[in-house]
């Protein structure tokens, strides 16, 4: 029978000594469990962090550097996002090692309430919203999981009574023991095909919120999504959220919530309808967790969005300009530009094996397009003919050919719909960086 639970005296082979790896390894080491680190990368940060722990990291060369060194380790836990093609599975799989998550690990270690939230796109402003309702109604909690706080670390902090989780596919694909108290689901459309298989085993990670739940736990989807609506699971009770239709839906003028009317559309601090949807989710999930109708209006007012997420820069010349740098998907691309007529819209970066010809389909609510990155010659393709398309080799130029060609009345928007490690480290070093230009070259030009 295969191993489930990681018991004192267990050894872990942990491949990834990022911020989720490190804080794991000392999770398991303060329980007197051992753990094998490997990296396909070492630089100075993870060698001191190594050394502090007291830890021998491993650079592996090869499916050879991996096999002899896992030893004889009881469970092996991949880095979130190591894709599924990659030596260290094949290792385990060989050995015939249990795959666990760092998920597994607070699911033994610690059993107060998580809500859970997944989804391709929104789950970061979803549960940032839920753990601020939570907070105002009295109920300490803080959001870990996808997040700057791993949940292995925030289990550690004793005065929190309930976890608010943002659940990537990574981190869900290889849970096997992950129950959330309340799991929403919000939407699906294809991303990471650079980590998953194919697009199955991304949505198979992504419906793996649901399969531990219980009679006792509620599921929380997004009615208006085919693929979340086609696995809505039989054993636990399911609350629904849509525009027009769900449990909590638009009624006329009205949000309403579980069929309580709760404020007026007009009343919300973002409009567009993904922004509605994300406050129905959070209103729904957050009313499970116990939040109270008080905060929860209290957050759906006065909540602007997260950093990087459609941010308004400010105007010059009757331009507006946003950073939407965390768009990392076409489907968030149409998000951020569906409410507008006249985008000069700048796209790109490194693809991750998604098909991005559904960006023609936003031609009506574009003006011009600057393809960035690796996916420029791509992008061009798709907008060829169509609407005018310039490539921009750093993005100093593109805000530049962005200013030269927007006029009063337009938006420029930076909205990649492309992961961002072509030219950045992450999304947020490339929102700075678009930001601060557009302040230099844009807002403060005289």
């Amino acid at each position: 029978m295969m191993k489930t639970k990681v018991n004192e005296g267990s050894t872990v082979a942990l491949f990834g000594f990022g911020v989720t790896g490190r804080s794991v390894a000392a999770s398991l080491l303060r329980r007197n469990i051992s753990v094998v680190v490997f990296d396909d990368k070492n630089n100075s940060d993870m060698t001191a962090a190594a050394k502090t722990l007291g830890i021998n990291l491993i650079t592996p060369t090869g499916n050879r550097g991996v096999k002899e060194n896992m030893g004889a380790a009881d469970f092996a836990m991949p880095t979130p996002g190591l894709p599924e093609s990659h030596v260290f599975f094949e290792c385990a799989r060989e050995r015939g090692i249990p795959l666990i998550s760092e998920f597994d690990l607070a699911a033994q270690w610690d059993l107060r309430p998580v809500l859970a939230v997944t989804g391709t796109n929104g789950k970061t402003t979803v549960s940032t919203m839920i753990t601020e309702m939570l907070n105002q109604s009295g109920i300490n909690s803080v959001l870990a999981g996808n997040a700057d706080i791993p949940l292995v670390e925030a289990i550690d902090r004793k005065e929190i009574a309930t976890f608010v989780v943002e659940a990537s596919s990574f981190r869900l694909s290889h849970s096997h023991q992950f129950t959330p108290r309340v799991a929403g689901w919000l939407n699906f459309s294809p991303d990471h095909l650079d980590v998953h298989k194919d697009l199955e085993a991304y949505e198979d990670a992504k419906k793996s919120i649901w399969k531990n739940l219980g009679s006792g736990d509620i599921a929380v989807a997004g009615i208006d999504d085919e693929v979340v609506s086609r696995n809505l699971p039989s054993m636990a009770s399911t609350v629904t959220f849509g525009i027009n239709s769900g449990d909590s839906r638009i009624e006329g003028k009205r949000m309403v919530v579980k069929d309580f009317p709760l404020l007026e559309v007009r009343d919300l601090a973002r409009h567009a309808p993904h922004d509605v949807l994300n406050s129905l989710a959070a209103a729904t999930i957050a009313s499970e967790g116990g939040a109270s109708d008080e905060a929860i209006i209290e957050v759906l007012t006065t909540f602007t969005g997260l950093p990087h997420r459609m941010s308004y820069l400010g105007a010059s010349q009757g331009v507006e300009w946003f950073n939407d740098s965390k768009s990392t998907t076409p489907h968030s691309v149409a998000a951020a530009v569906q409410s507008y007529e006249n985008v000069v819209l700048i796209v790109g970066g490194k693809n991750k094996g998604l098909d991005l010809a559904s960006l023609g389909s936003l031609v009506k609510h574009l003006k011009s397009v600057i393809a960035i990155g690796d996916a420029a010659e791509d992008i061009s393709h798709i907008f060829q003919q169509k609407i005018p398309v310039t490539t921009a080799e750093t993005m100093e130029e593109a805000v530049s050919h962005a200013d030269a060609q927007s006029q009063s009345g337009d938006q420029v928007i930076l909205s990649p719909g492309c992961a961002s490690f072509d030219w950045y480290e992450n999304y947020e070093e490339r929102g700075n960086h678009f930001s601060s230009l557009v302040n230099e070259m844009v807002l403060r030009k005289i």
